[in-house]
């Protein structure tokens, strides 16, 4: 009896430690995994984080909805914004509040393309080419720019109305003269006929430009629901 009490408390002296080696190797398992999806959690998080501040002080991607820049840019392109070289407005992330103003390093030129908030509607933005910069004099004449006298070299504008529209009912074809003030900039879309621009609601505000488009990262018509593979990786200009 004394020998089978001995072998069965044995037994039991081995489960115990069986079952506690089991616990303790299924706890260090749980604290792995816990460990894994946290360090995963932060790793996303991270992410997130450095892609929120790219896109808030450096690189904004956009896409083009409208034809008023056609040819230069079509509907469905897909571009990425500069937004440090001309300086932009900091807003809290993916919101309209406006937190100040990032200074950039150069001002827009003539025939710079930007990006910026619509002075009518600020939570609306628009894409267009700068044709004239503040001091300059700009003049539309019979649908010719003219700046400072003198008519502007475009190859990329596009005119396909015919029809002349006199100046004092619409100012599409017949504007200015107009003296950019300082601080501003004159823009006006590629698609002369079809662009709601400067001639319409005035010069820009440089403080309103959120960035200079650089290059086309994706181009999708939805409306033939096919892509322009040859015009990714185009420079804007």
């Amino acid at each position: 009896m004394s020998e089978g009490k001995k072998i069965s408390d044995i037994r039991e002296d081995s489960a115990v430690t069986e079952n506690s080696s089991q616990r303790q190797e299924r706890g260090h398992k749980n604290k792995k995994a816990k460990s894994v999806i946290r360090e995963n959690i932060e790793a996303i998080l991270i992410a997130l984080l450095i892609a929120i501040v790219i896109r808030t002080f450096a690189v904004q991607a956009f896409k083009i909805p409208s034809g008023s820049m056609l040819e230069t840019l079509q509907i469905g392109d897909h571009i990425l914004v500069n937004k440090i070289v001309f300086g932009t407005p900091i807003d809290i992330p993916f919101t309209d509040i406006n937190l100040f103003w990032m200074p950039g390093f150069f001002k827009p030129q003539k025939d710079d393309i930007i990006v910026f908030k619509y002075p009518e509607d600020p939570k609306r933005d628009f894409i267009k080419r700068a044709v004239a910069v503040g001091g300059d004099v700009v003049e539309v004449r019979d649908k010719i720019l003219y700046v400072n006298g003198q008519p502007a070299s475009e190859p990329f504008a596009v005119r396909k109305d015919d029809m002349i529209r006199p100046g004092h009912m619409d100012k599409r074809d017949n504007f200015g003269p107009l003296t950019v003030p300082h601080g501003k900039v004159f823009v006006m879309g590629d698609n002369r006929d079809q662009s709601y621009d400067s001639r319409f609601w005035g010069p820009v505000d440089l403080k309103q430009i959120k960035g200079k488009a650089v290059i086309i990262y994706w181009s999708w018509d939805t409306s033939k629901k096919w892509n322009h593979l040859n015009r990714i990786g185009r420079l804007v200009k």
